[in-house]
């Protein structure tokens, strides 16, 4: 199975954004704005078109891997808790690092996670001196540095004076003085950063090599635990739902006989089901009550947001609808998309049914876990009244009422 490594890197950025935006505050679009930094620096460096989608990669996914409670290099700048920001650093650039093992721009880019927030003096979460970091590490720090601390999303004279006086002070110390002098040559002025505002319109990586995947069942799944763990830094309920589902899709795919390929494909399907409630605040997914009529409606926004996220990725046209129609219902009643029976497919009403029955088994602030008796009785109604299949139904009473774990 291919995968286009434009696309995926576009989703994963932008699903990092997301959480970003609402967890952190910081200002949308953060991931991309490092990488045009990142990019126009490495044009002036020199790199090729290959080196730059590597470097524009390891910036996208700078911050893949959100650690609890994450802190800026701001933070450190301005002397907020020292030691408590370069202990989070460090994890959530080690386990980043990890992430990225297998893609294919890890070799050009290996260390530049890990490093992206090693100062210049050494002082940083590795105690790394710019000699000791490679030059791409180098590279996405002063990026990441300058938009959480000037907002690139716009840039006026006065806010490029001040800038530009931060940059000269901390050049040596926080920065690597050889891309200080690229940086400040790239963004020469107030106008030079309108460059952000163009590429922020287009897809920046659109004017790079087109990079496919070789997916392996193995990396497929790294692929999706990727987007999980970023989901489960928005909300617990939301990581801990799809790995549920996730697991349930590929022990059905096994109990229908399918080969490995489609019982991972079944797998990806269920960890990226509902990627899209990335777009929803948690004020309404984790609240302890009835959500209002206009809190539901926001609710059904993400299996449309699923579906255009998981569409963009070229390769991933199989599993998409998999993961997109889980709210859909055989009679029509469903959204986002309102198909009836004839136009869901098996894998797409498998999907439905697990879903249903994962989120009933499951406890929240505002309710306890069915046990899996009681679970497959609602499930039996649901398709009496023709909403779910109901041979599907009965498949998942056969398989799971003997795990224990299910009630």
């Amino acid at each position: 199975m291919k995968i286009c490594l434009n696309d995926l890197l576009n989703q994963l950025s932008y699903a990092i954004d997301c959480v970003e935006a609402e967890l952190m505050g910081v200002s949308s679009f953060h991931s991309k704005r490092v990488a045009v930094v990142s990019i126009e620096t490495g044009r002036l460096l020199g790199f090729d078109r290959y080196m730059l989608m590597d470097l524009a990669a390891v910036a996208l996914l700078h911050d893949n891997a959100l650690a609890e409670c994450i802190q800026s290099e701001y933070a450190i700048v301005n002397n907020i808790d020292k030691e408590k920001c370069a202990v989070s650093m460090k994890e959530h650039c080690i386990a980043g690092e990890e992430n990225i093992r297998r893609m294919p721009f890890y070799k050009r880019g290996k260390g530049a996670i890990l490093y992206h927030h090693e100062r210049a003096d050494g002082r940083g979460p590795f105690g790394k001196n710019y000699k000791e970091v490679p030059v791409f590490a180098r590279i996405v720090h002063i990026a990441d540095v300058l938009d959480t601390s000037f907002d690139l999303r716009s840039m006026d004279s006065k806010k490029y004076i001040k800038m530009y006086k931060f940059v000269k002070e901390n050049e040596g110390v926080l920065f690597d003085n050889s891309i200080v002098s690229i940086f400040l040559k790239a963004f020469n002025n107030a106008q030079s950063m309108d460059i952000m505002e163009q590429s922020m319109k287009r897809n920046i990586l659109n004017y790079l090599p087109e990079v496919y995947l070789e997916c392996d069942n193995s990396l497929l799944i790294d692929i999706s635990g990727i987007f999980s763990k970023i989901v489960d830094y928005k909300s617990e309920f939301t990581s801990r739902h799809s790995d549920g589902i996730a697991r349930k899709a590929m022990e059905m795919g096994r109990y229908y006989g399918y080969n490995e390929d489609k019982q991972t494909k079944l797998y990806v399907a269920g960890a990226l089901h509902d990627i899209g409630k990335l777009i929803i605040n948690n004020e309404i997914l984790e609240k302890p009550g009835k959500l209002t009529d206009q809190e539901y409606l926001n609710i059904k926004d993400h299996a449309e947001a699923s579906y255009i996220m998981l569409k963009s990725i070229r390769g991933m046209e199989e599993i998409m609808p998999w993961a997109c129609m889980h709210h859909e219902k055989l009679d029509g009643s469903g959204y986002p998309f309102g198909k009836k029976a004839d136009e869901l497919g098996h894998e797409e009403r498998l999907i439905a049914c697990l879903d249903i029955y994962q989120a009933l088994l499951e406890e929240r602030p505002y309710k306890k876990g069915k046990t899996h008796n009681e679970a497959i009785s609602i499930l039996k109604s649901m398709s009496e009244d023709g909403k779910i299949d109901g041979n599907i139904v009965n498949d998942i009473d056969k398989h799971f009422k003997e795990d224990k774990n299910n009630g």
